[in-house]
């Protein structure tokens, strides 16, 4: 698969071919169709946010379907479309997930930071933090973000 891959911060991405990940047992795997680009994934192209790995895919605003399925996976279906955040996993454990504040979780990673994101043709994502988008919901091509209701 093709990913455009963060080599060194200052310097523009990077095309790379990559083997396709494979979802671990509570991940998915989604054919990428659409990926945001956020403020944050220029700082860490520019190095205004230092690099927690090499060669990471930045993208944390993916959309995708569902290609495949890790075996503890429920409440997805394969050829579902779903959307990944920023936040990519947390511990589970800590008093912060335990009351409902994963977002503050000391040992999180995030989506195009610490673990590949979306400007790649696939990417894995934990499935605790996908959300189903149903066919036929808004998108930005139909509706602006901007738009009032």
């Amino acid at each position: 698969m093709r990913a455009m891959v963060l080599e060194h911060p200052g310097q523009p991405l990077t095309m790379r071919e990559r083997p396709a990940p494979r979802p671990g047992d509570t991940q998915v795997l989604l054919r990428v169709r659409a990926c945001g680009v956020c403020r944050t994934d220029l700082h860490l192209v520019d190095g205004e946010l230092p690099p927690h790995r090499e060669d990471v895919a930045p993208g944390h605003q993916i959309v995708g379907k569902v290609v495949a399925l890790g075996k503890g996976v429920m409440g997805f279906t394969v050829g579902g479309r779903v959307g990944v955040p920023w936040l990519g996993w947390t511990c589970g454990k800590c008093n912060f997930c335990l009351r409902g504040q994963e977002n503050l979780c000391d040992r999180a990673l995030f989506t195009g930071y610490d673990l590949d994101g979306g400007f790649a043709e696939f990417a894995v994502a934990d499935a605790r933090y996908c959300f189903p988008l149903p066919e036929g919901t808004a998108t930005w091509r139909s509706r602006p973000c901007c738009a009032r209701a």
